[in-house]
């Protein structure tokens, strides 16, 4: 009787410890935290490379219109700004990037489950689409110019054969590292085919997915920049690409620095406010995230 009782209070001390455990503790971050550990130190990396900027201008290593001073790419930043034209070419970009990767995504999640669930498949266009991801995108531009001619239908060509093999991609490894026991237990329910890949499958995939959607951002803004930069038109109005482009020929090296921190500003912006707050959700829901 006695051992009978101990046994009962060791599985109802083990049910407590991982009830415990469970129950992830999330407490809000307080401000002085956020200000010093997340705010203060890209601000601090921000300023000291402008003052090294700053300090190579001065030490005159080399001409000024090679590399224009701080103050001068401002000027460029405050002149569109006043010219009503900054937010306008900002949007042009960032309107493109973001429907191409949606298309992107549309194609590329029905696209890796297929290759990641069925072998034939995978052996016949798993080696394509590795391939394709590893082909500079820049290399579709031609082609694409001649097919479709110089309209919205090529920028988005591009970014649809630049990302859909990162996000098809990613998703075939986030499935590859699914545990085979979330599968039998699956099994053993009756989450089969469909079911069981949207309730088991998808949740189980889904920081690999996660991964393979960040890189296929990045591979959708890098091939929108390359098509923007080679594909210039009236017709395809003024977007970052574009303004870099112009930069180029007419010698305006603070334009072309300005292009070149808004292209970075964007991708930047689009990780802090989209896939880091994805990617910590996942986490915090997985109970490997428990403070921020």
């Amino acid at each position: 009787m006695a051992s009978t009782e101990t046994k009962a209070d060791d599985l109802a001390g083990l049910e407590a410890g991982l009830d415990a455990l469970d129950a992830v503790q999330v407490r809000r971050t307080p401000a002085r935290d956020i200000l010093l550990n997340k705010v203060l130190p890209p601000v601090t990396a921000i300023v000291l490379v402008v003052l090294v900027w700053q300090l190579l201008v001065w030490a005159k290593v080399t001409d000024d219109y090679k590399l224009p001073p701080p103050a001068a790419v401002w000027d460029s930043l405050t002149e569109m700004w006043a010219q009503g034209t900054l937010l306008e070419v900002i949007w042009t970009s960032v309107s493109r990037g973001l429907l191409g990767f949606v298309m992107a995504v549309a194609i590329g999640t029905p696209l890796g489950l297929l290759v990641a669930r069925v072998k034939v498949v995978r052996a016949a266009i798993g080696p394509i689409l590795s391939g394709l991801q590893s082909l500079p995108s820049v290399a579709w531009v031609a082609p694409a110019i001649i097919w479709l001619g110089l309209d919205d239908r090529t920028m988005y060509a591009v970014i649809l054969l630049g990302a859909v093999p990162s996000v098809a991609n990613g998703l075939v490894s986030g499935v590859d590292q699914v545990p085979p026991l979330f599968l039998r237990a699956g099994r053993t329910i009756g989450a089969t085919g469909l079911r069981g890949t949207v309730h088991i499958v998808l949740p189980a995939a889904l920081p690999g997915y996660l991964a393979g959607l960040k890189q296929g951002w990045a591979f959708s803004w890098r091939s929108l920049m390359a098509a923007e930069i080679i594909a210039s038109s009236p017709d395809l109005g003024l977007g970052l690409g574009q303004l870099l482009e112009n930069g180029r020929n007419n010698f305006d090296m603070p334009g072309i620095f300005l292009a070149i921190l808004l292209i970075l500003f964007v991708g930047i912006a689009i990780d802090l406010l989209i896939f880091s707050p994805l990617e910590r959700r996942v986490l915090r829901s997985r109970g490997l995230l428990v403070k921020g």
